[in-house]
């Protein structure tokens, strides 16, 4: 992590500066760029490249002279010329690398008009400019409520203060042009500062923002892409990509630019590719292109008369029948170039994960029926120990029955023959 707010906190978790895609405090950048000529020594009498490139807010670089001859570092922070005021901005790259990026933006470094580096950076200078960074939301969703009390079909999208604190710039996105000039008024009261506003693109406004592709990683824009090349739908065709504007379109609203990124190769592995409106001339009849894959070299045709059955021919097969159809010569028939007729390889798969079987943590289904197995057993010892008691319990109560039967049997005969009582008395 390039600065202190991605740092971990107290508690071991990640601070963060909460700012999507980029960095709140420009600590770390996706347009660092390293100075590999920093180690090596200038030759006698040359003096060093009076140029320095320094990076604002997000991705907005410009270069300044530093003609006062200040020791200046990657790294460090300085106080440049702006139209009214100064500004605040970090040192990104220095030496003869700045001669280079002068070059390739077409910036003129004779120019004797090119603004220049003031000094470095006081403590007062970077506090002020912090308190200013810290203002920037709040100041950018009380203006997103003025422009929705005036009604105007705009978005403003982001707010960049001066260093100095007198200026700052909205950056906004519309359609069609807007008249802010109410909106400028109202800013300007209730803030209190000098107001610029910029128009920007939907790209650059995501560029901006940043935010989670589809693909699960941050945005290309806001990472590590820093220009932006045109997108069209050719090339969604020449990829063989569904013409789906949910899946094409990025966060931007606009066909994504990783959609270029392998469209040469595309091109390449097209030129000596037949093309999909080939049509074959057959006896059995006409066949039209269905279908092409350019990683396996096949095609798919089928009959005008049949066009539910397709059959696979591979790319040589279809540029040798075009070379018959040239002199006026059909084929008998698409079956006797079918790619179904050869002999298919079998295909090996290996183990990649080597001798562990990916079932090594699972419980084995024999213990589950050993334990199921005991349970029962011990269910069913139980139950046959109730049993027992149960059967003796019964036979008690039998028992009991029995002499209880026998002794009020013994009463009836008594109570029946009173004779035998008296003559036993």
């Amino acid at each position: 992590m390039g600065c202190s707010s991605c740092s971990t906190g107290k508690d071991g978790q990640p601070s963060g500066c909460k700012n999507n895609g980029t960095c709140g405090t420009d600590g770390c950048n996706k347009l660092t760029v390293f100075d590999w000529l920093s180690n090596m020594s200038l030759p006698n009498g040359e003096k060093p490249f009076d140029c320095v490139e320094v990076r604002f807010k997000n991705s907005r670089k410009e270069f300044f002279r530093n003609s006062e001859n200040l020791s200046i570092s990657i790294g460090d922070i300085v106080a440049t010329q702006a139209s009214s005021g100064h500004d605040i901005g970090m040192v990104t790259l220095v030496g003869e690398l700045v001669k280079v990026q002068m070059k390739r933006k077409k910036v003129d470094y004779k120019d004797e008009n090119l603004p220049k580096v003031h000094r470095k950076a006081s403590q007062n200078d970077i506090d002020k400019w912090q308190k200013c960074r810290d203002r920037e939301e709040e100041i950018k969703k009380r203006a997103r409520e003025i422009a929705i009390i005036l009604k105007l079909q705009m978005k403003i999208s982001d707010v960049e203060f001066q260093g100095d604190g007198s200026k700052a710039t909205f950056y906004y996105t519309a359609e069609d042009r807007v008249d802010f000039r109410q909106l400028i008024k109202d800013m300007a009261k209730a803030f209190g500062i000098r107001i610029e506003m910029r128009q920007i693109g939907y790209r650059q406004e995501a560029q901006r923002l940043g935010g989670i592709g589809s693909c699960g990683r941050e945005l290309c824009c806001s990472t590590w892409l820093t220009d932006f090349r045109s997108v069209s739908t050719s090339a969604a065709r020449y990829q063989q990509l569904s013409l789906n504007p949910q899946k094409l379109a990025g966060q931007c609203g606009k066909l994504k630019c990783c959609l270029n990124y392998e469209l040469d190769m595309y091109l390449d592995a097209l030129k000596d590719f037949p093309s999909q409106d080939t049509k074959l001339f057959t006896e059995k009849g006409l066949a039209f292109c269905q279908k092409t894959d350019i990683f396996k070299g096949m095609l798919w045709f089928s009959y005008r008369d049949d066009p539910a059955n397709w059959h696979t021919l591979t790319k040589e097969q279809v540029q040798e029948i075009l070379e018959k159809n040239k002199k006026k010569e059909k084929v008998a028939s698409l079956e006797e170039y079918t790619v179904d007729n050869f002999v298919k390889e079998e295909k090996v798969f290996e183990n990649v994960v080597g001798q562990d079987s990916l079932t090594r943590f699972d419980r084995p289904k024999q213990s589950r029926n050993r334990n199921n197995r005991k349970r029962n057993k011990a269910k069913s010892n139980s139950g046959n120990a109730n049993n027992k008691k149960n059967t003796g319990n019964t036979n008690n109560n039998n028992n009991r029955n029995k002499t209880g039967n026998a002794n009020t049997s013994k009463n009836k005969r008594r109570r029946n023959n009173p004779k035998k009582q008296q003559d036993n008395g």
